[in-house]
């Protein structure tokens, strides 16, 4: 009994003890030179779990003993530790930059550099280009090894071909998918971009609100989204809002952008002897001007881009919001974009912060006037000896006219008049937003669950108008063309996420599951309509709608922080597809081994990360490129179009009366998923402290069942022409980059990049050709070059790389020189044909390489970057078509033709000329596409304002041996490009 006393009164006398040793820490966690407060910043008794973490004010409390240590610790800022001696610790976190560099952002998730299997590249904000940038991806370019991104030429916020690892397919889709803050965005192409009003997918996004960009190249990385991700995926996070005082940011810039180059045609003078020799019963028909049509057709650009954008908490709720403006003119008068956009995030924190939500949204109304870009193959043509302007002819313009009035058929039309009589205006409308929910569920902390919300929303309207006084449209009294267009894409991702640590087998657990939905609907309407009323108004109507839904799951494994393997599985079903081919499974595994956490070589004092990644995967394509048809399994029908009706009787006053017809549309029952096989091995590695480091890669893919709309024999379907699938097809590569820190001093720095990629590819089968080597399909959209008829300059041919040239093998005299419609009778039978042409070079680089470059100077900073495309070939349509003699007398006018014809000296064209090797040229380049210098002013007036003047130069040259206007071109062939112009830009960027 007097035990129990004496242990009863002995507890009683240390829980008083133990109570005044434990302390109520209170404190705030600030930014350190801002003295922002941080929100969710975790604070741990070291060596225990006991934690905590900072609310929206950066406030805390934790009860503790003295003597304890605190670790706080937060993502990008150094972790600081503190032991308890008081009731009272404010902490203030440094930025840590390397570890902000080292998280990327992947599918569903993050992860850091470190623990990444696959291959994921990622670019912050203060690596990406600077200058005058009116499209996103821009910023991107020659940044990421493998990923190859060519502007649409010269126009405007014009779009851009991106391909990583040189594309999957054939026909479908080569693009890769692009997601903006969990919002995966429909990629229509060009066409329907145009007429949604829109120049390129990302004209709603304002440059300056992007904070990062991701880039999934394997299949390991990418195929946590299945049958989207065979050409990669690239992900764009913008930038947040951050708890506490409110900060802004002002930036404005004007420039400059100029013609650099011209086509070379002959001058007047030139033209009026070329003329009096070879056709002088025709002197009379010359004028008496002396114009540049180039020079009329092209002029100098302005350009102003202002940005504005606010951020912090109200009430602790962290946000940020922008406004930006745009206005650019392009160098082809008449062209002009002017953008306004808008943009609003709000993070908000509920629940001791297991309740994470965030919410975007952004909005963008663009008004785009295209001008005729038929006008530059004009202004190559037209005769430099007649006026610009006649006030005597309709419109003010000289052209051609019989005496009568009517417009001259078969000539060209003055370039200008082109420009400047016809309307050609849009109206795009673009809204994309979501909301995101991230609870970690308080009774299983382990375990976070998400919903995201998604909407993509479009709207756009114009119209094209050609007046009569047109004389290309004189025939008809002008012409008038009205499209509206409503996209609406709707998205619903949900999934759960377990991550787990399991110290004592040294493990670290983390699986995602889930489920996706998303939903496609576009509503078309156009109405053309002749002003001779003729035919009357033609309006078509088109609504289209496709879905997509998915389940999917990651497994992440991690032993003893040196081992990693990740496996992942999605399930695709897709409303393209039908019956057993709806459904497509996509699985993929990855293996890493951090080397250099090994015993052997923790220590080492130059090797500071050494990784090995092996990776496997299957990827899925659903795009087929067939138009209005989302269904190609299905048989449908779809009624006549307006003027294709049948008259069946007459009304009771005598008045016909017609009905609309139905008409079988061709259908492939059978069609289904096109599937792509990766292999990656990389081995990534630093050294010095990470001051240089890099990666290398060799991947292996192999695409089946390729997707395609091919022509088919007559007879076997509805239609000459059928989406199908129609073999295989295999890329292979290497890949590498360098990053290094040659210097890192307080008043100087020097960063420095490089990166190289290596991509071959070839087709493997084609079921539709007998699979014979050198068997093959033509490429939609190269034919008609020259007088080739319906025949295509590139072809994809068995044994081939895509895109190749299918061409004759041009002779050449003694001297070197081509003679005309001379090609090698290859096969020998005497006979020159089809059978004698030969696959020849590829659209295609071969090679890209990319060097970027950042130096600062106390407050100097000067950057540069530029890429190289090594292997790639254009087929140079302009000299064909207009550099030979007929093109002088080829209709009832004179035309102008290319001073190339004093290199070749043809007479004409015949097939053998149109399909000659002689036009495939080497389009092998360097260009340095950018240039900035910037001086920043510091504390102008407290602590954190700051003013950056800068400079940029853009496009700024071009070393190549290609004789046409620009080596860069999309698919290789030069037959009419808007010339990409020479810009300079001045501004600055302001924030307080």
């Amino acid at each position: 009994m007097n035990e129990k006393i004496s242990r009863t009164f002995l507890v009683m006398l240390l829980v008083p003890l133990w109570a005044m040793a434990q302390n109520l820490v209170t404190g705030t966690v600030t930014e350190d030179g801002s003295n922002l407060a941080l929100p969710g910043v975790t604070v741990l008794i070291k060596g225990t779990s006991t934690g905590t973490t900072t609310d929206f004010d950066g406030n805390y409390q934790i009860n503790a003993n003295t003597g304890d240590v605190l670790v706080f610790s937060y993502i990008g800022f150094k972790t600081v530790e503190v032991t308890v001696a008081s009731g009272t610790i404010n902490v203030s976190l440094e930025q840590d930059v390397a570890k902000l560099q080292e998280v990327v952002v992947i599918g569903y998730g993050t992860t850091t550099r470190k623990d990444a299997t696959g291959s994921v590249i990622g670019v912050t904000e203060e690596e990406l280009n600077q200058g005058f940038i009116a499209s996103p991806q821009d910023l991107l370019v020659g940044k990421a090894a493998g990923v190859n991104i060519t502007t649409n030429g010269g126009a405007p916020g014009s779009g851009s071909q991106i391909r990583i690892r040189g594309g999957s397919s054939l026909d479908a889709s080569n693009d890769p998918l692009i997601i903006i803050d969990g919002v995966p965005l429909d990629n229509p192409g060009s066409d329907e971009q145009r007429n949604s009003g829109s120049r390129n997918v990302f004209d709603f996004v304002n440059p300056s609100d992007i904070a990062s960009f991701s880039i999934l190249k394997d299949a390991s990385a990418t195929a946590i989204y299945g049958s989207r991700a065979s050409n990669g995926v690239i992900i764009i996070t913008t930038k947040k809002g951050i708890a506490g005082d409110l900060k802004f940011s002002f930036n404005s810039s004007a420039s400059v952008s100029t013609l650099k180059e011209v086509v070379g045609v002959f001058s007047a003078a030139d033209f009026r002897e070329l003329v009096t020799q070879r056709l002088p019963d025709r002197v009379d028909d010359l004028g008496s001007a002396n114009t540049n049509w180039q020079e009329q057709i092209f002029s100098t650009a302005l350009g102003t881009d202002t940005n504005f954008s606010v951020r912090g908490g109200i009430k602790g709720i962290p946000f940020r919001a922008s406004i930006g403006y745009t206005q650019q003119d392009g160098i082809l008068k008449t062209e002009a974009l002017e953008r306004t956009t808008a943009s609003l995030s709000v993070t908000p924190r509920l629940f001791d912060d297991k309740l994470r939500i965030e919410i975007n949204g952004r909005g963008s109304y663009t008004e785009n006037n295209f001008a005729d870009t038929g006008a530059i193959g004009s202004a190559l043509e037209f005769d430099p000896t007649q006026p610009v302007f006649d006030a005597s002819l309709p419109g003010g313009f000289f052209d051609y006219y019989e005496p009568d009035g009517s417009a001259t058929s078969n000539t060209v039309n003055n370039p200008l008049a082109l420009l400047e009589l016809r309307d050609n205006s849009t109206i795009a409308r673009r809204f994309v937003g979501n909301v995101k929910f991230d609870y970690q569920l308080h009774f299983f902390p382990d375990i976070t669950a998400t919903l995201n919300l998604g909407i993509d929303k479009s709207v756009g309207d114009g119209s094209d108008i050609q007046p009569a006084t047109l004389a290309a449209q004189a025939i008809v009294q002008g012409r008038i063309r009205n499209f509206e267009q409503d996209e609406e894409n709707k998205l619903m991702d949900v999934y759960f996420k377990y991550a787990k640590e399991f110290e004592k087998i040294k493990s670290r657990l983390d699986f995602t599951a889930g489920y996706s939905y998303q939903n496609f609907y576009e509503d078309r309407m156009s109405e053309d309509l002749r002003g001779d009323g003729v035919g009357g108004a033609l309006i078509i109507n088109t609504i289209l709608e496709s879905n997509l839904q998915s389940f999917f799951g990651r497994l992440n494994y991690t032993l003893n922080d040196k081992y990693l393997l990740t496996v992942t599985y999605r399930r695709d079903g897709s409303s393209r597809f039908g019956g057993d081919n709806r459904w497509g499974n996509f699985p993929a595994a990855a293996l890493a081994w951090n080397i250099s956490d090994e015993n052997f070589l923790k220590d080492s004092n130059i090797l500071s990360n050494l990784k090995l990644r092996m990776g496997w995967g299957i990827t899925g394509q659903q795009d087929v490129l067939q138009g209005t048809d989302t269904q190609p399994f299905l048989p449908q029908f779809s009624p006549s179009q307006n003027g294709a009706s049948t008259q069946i009787g007459q009304d009771a006053n005598g008045n016909p009366i017609f009905v609309t017809t139905l008409r079988a549309q061709p259908f492939d029952a059978n069609i289904k998923w096109e599937e792509t096989t990766t292999y990656n091995v990389g081995l990534d590695y630093g050294f010095f402290d990470n001051r240089l480091t890099g990666a290398i890669e060799l991947y292996y893919r192999e695409t089946e069942d390729l997707l395609s709309t091919v022509n088919v024999a007559a007879g076997s379907n509805l239609t000459n022409r059928l989406p199908t699938n129609i073999g295989s097809l295999t890329n292979k590569g290497v890949e590498f980059f360098l990053d290094a820190a040659v210097f890192d001093q307080e008043e100087f720095t020097w960063d420095l990049g490089f990166n190289f990629a290596y991509n071959e590819n070839e087709i493997d089968r084609l079921f539709l050709t007998g699979n014979t080597p050198g068997s093959g399909i033509p490429v939609s959209g190269t034919s008609l070059i020259g007088i080739g008829g319906d025949d295509g300059a590139q072809w994809h041919l068995v044994g081939e790389p895509t895109r190749s040239y299918f061409v004759f093998q041009q002779v050449f005299d003694q001297a070197g020189n081509p003679i005309e419609g001379v090609v090698r009778d290859l096969n020998n039978d005497g006979i020159i044909n089809d059978l004698d042409r030969r696959a020849y070079k590829q659209a295609a680089p071969l090679a890209n390489f990319g060097l970027n470059s950042r130096f600062t100077y106390k407050q100097w900073d000067f950057s540069f970057s530029a890429r190289a495309n090594y292997g790639n070939y254009n087929y140079n349509g302009i000299d064909l078509n207009r550099g030979n003699f007929r093109n002088l007398n080829i209709g009832q006018d004179l035309r102008n033709v290319g001073t190339s014809v004093l290199q070749s000296n043809f007479e004409g064209t015949s097939n053998e000329v149109t399909f000659s090797d002689y036009y495939v040229r080497d389009a092998s380049f360097i260009r340095m596409d950018n240039m900035s210098l910037g001086y920043t002013f510091k504390k102008l007036w407290n602590e954190e304002s700051r003013m950056r003047v800068f400079t940029t130069l853009q496009n700024v040259f071009v070393i190549t041996d290609y004789d046409g206007l620009d080596p860069e071109i999309t698919n290789g062939i030069d037959n009419n490009i808007y010339p990409r112009p020479f810009t300079v830009q001045a501004g600055l960027s302001l924030d307080f």
